[in-house]
């Protein structure tokens, strides 16, 4: 599975790290991703959604039905 949240559609940024000496050598900035498990009480079922942080609060924010129809017309889930 790609390190992609399903709500947010965050992803992967590249960047460098820097020394002290300022060295600068490529890296990757992963975002805060976690499985979580949410009950969706329109269909009457968990569902698991790979889910940053800033995800969690947005659906803690707007509600779980909401945020999924945002989600799939933006594109970021397909299905759940």
């Amino acid at each position: 599975m790609s390190r992609i949240c399903q709500v947010t559609g965050k992803r992967a940024m590249t960047g460098y790290k820097v020394s002290h000496s300022k060295r600068r050598t490529k890296r990757r900035f992963y975002p805060n991703l976690f499985e979580k498990k949410y009950y969706l009480a329109a269909e009457d079922r968990w569902i698991t959604l790979k889910v940053s942080a800033a995800g969690m609060r947005l659906i803690n924010k707007k509600g779980l039905a909401a945020t999924l129809k945002e989600a799939k017309e933006k594109g970021y889930i397909v299905n759940y």
